[in-house]
């Protein structure tokens, strides 16, 4: 790891740099007593946790592997002496091609009156001819390593692992978690997308498994019939507040579930606005504490391959007094001139805020448009009082912030998707 000193971003307002990590690239980052815990995008590189007491001086005190070449495990969370780490299996979204190649070729045939060659399958799926080699093997080899790992953190230099739960499909993306339950957005045999799994950690040698919930439709094994294709109506993650979790589902939109009875998660209400919008629900929070005296819940989505003339991904605000019935109060966007990288490539809208409540400020990692902080103290009217875009990592034409978390004294941790973190303070 190389640890450069403060350096010059190409735009900052109100944030001033600490220091910058030449890390691989990463999925989320989280923040305790002191410790940052980074998830990286892609193995060989697994969890790295990072002595921040300093943070001008940050150093590595551990590194995670993921447990096999196939996996990654680039989201991480932590609570008490506990840490999950997900696995998930690497380049799920390539490998689902292979599991349409022999439909694929078979439709080929009976058009061409032939068989296909491998230059016309893979333009039928969208790759690259040499692509077919990886995933004819990809198809072979199977996957079945997905699930999540529970690791023992009393001592952040050591992590031990305490037990690895295999769950199905391509396994765990984005999850919750406290010192009782895991809250996994994971792929079951029987389902079609992620549903949630709740999981006790009363025993975290042996996490047992005590509910799940879907979405209508996803359950297939049991008679239920999607109306959607693919996967686009799917679990992302879901986030406690008190007996409430705050699910974020993709183009399903966002639902509150009430989990007062863990055993029997039941859905509340739900908000969907696919379509008109076009960006996936990536989270869903809803503050602790009120704001202006009223029940503010945040939803953030997620850029994706942008279509000129549609919105980017943004931020809504939403009224939550009633969880029954979400309402919209504002939403939050920033103009594609607030970053010189959106003509030059790399994504360029909203993915994250750092999933604690901090006053009315929320931190968002918007890829090209780096770090924006937003004042919610006016919930009508949400305003930028900072910003900081970090210059791309060697090799990359743009920046591309994937996730942020603050700690107590202020300190942000801004992690790119691509390569690099910051470490920065927010000076209002």
């Amino acid at each position: 790891m190389t640890v450069h000193m403060p350096h010059g971003a190409l735009a900052s307002a109100n944030i001033r740099p600490l220091a910058r990590l030449d890390l691989p690239g990463g999925g989320e980052v989280t923040i305790k007593d002191g410790v940052a815990f980074v998830g990286h995008m892609s193995p060989p590189d697994g969890t790295t946790i990072l002595d921040i007491a300093d943070p001008t001086r940050p150093r590595i005190v551990a590194r995670l592997a993921p447990p096999d070449p196939f996996s990654h495990t680039h989201k991480v969370k932590v609570a008490g002496d506990l840490m999950i780490t997900n696995v998930e299996r690497h380049r799920r979204h390539f490998y689902r091609k292979g599991e349409r190649l022999a439909v694929v070729a078979a439709e080929l045939a009976a058009r061409l009156g032939r068989p296909a060659e491998d230059s016309e399958i893979a333009a039928a799926l969208g790759v690259a001819a040499t692509d077919l080699a990886d995933l004819r093997a990809g198809l072979t080899r199977g996957y079945d390593a997905g699930g999540f790992r529970v690791w023992d953190i009393a001592d952040p230099a050591n992590p031990r692992l305490l037990s690895y739960v295999k769950t199905g499909g391509i396994g765990v993306h984005r999850f919750d978690m406290d010192e009782r339950y895991a809250y996994i957005s994971t792929e079951m045999e029987g389902y079609v997308g992620n549903i949630l799994v709740i999981y006790d950690l009363a025993d975290p040698v042996y996490p047992r498994e005590v509910s799940r919930w879907h979405l209508p439709g996803q359950h297939v094994a049991g008679g239920e019939v999607p109306t959607w294709p693919g996967q686009r109506h799917r679990l992302h993650h879901a986030l406690r507040v008190g007996d409430i979790l705050w699910a974020a589902c993709w183009y399903a939109g966002a639902y509150a579930i009430d989990i007062a009875d863990i055993a029997r998660p039941r859905t509340l209400g739900s908000y969907n606005y696919h379509p008109p919008f076009p960006e996936p629900t990536h989270t869903v929070l809803r503050l602790a504490e009120k704001i202006a005296g009223r029940d503010i819940a945040l939803i953030v989505d997620e850029e994706h391959d942008h279509t000129p003339g549609q919105p980017h991904a943004f931020l809504w605000v939403m009224d939550a007094t009633d969880p029954t019935a979400l309402k919209p109060v504002s939403t939050f966007h920033i103009a594609e001139n607030a970053s010189p990288y959106v003509r030059v490539g790399g994504r360029f809208g909203a993915h994250q805020f750092q999933e604690r409540q901090i006053g009315s400020l929320v931190f968002a990692s918007w890829f090209a448009g780096g770090l924006r902080v937003i004042d919610l103290a006016d919930p009508d009217t949400p305003r930028e009082i900072g910003h900081f875009i970090p210059s791309p990592a060697p090799g990359h034409v743009a920046p591309q912030s994937n996730d942020v978390d603050v700690d107590p004294r202020g300190i942000v941790a801004l992690l790119d998707r691509d390569r690099g973190l910051d470490l920065l303070a927010f000076e209002r």
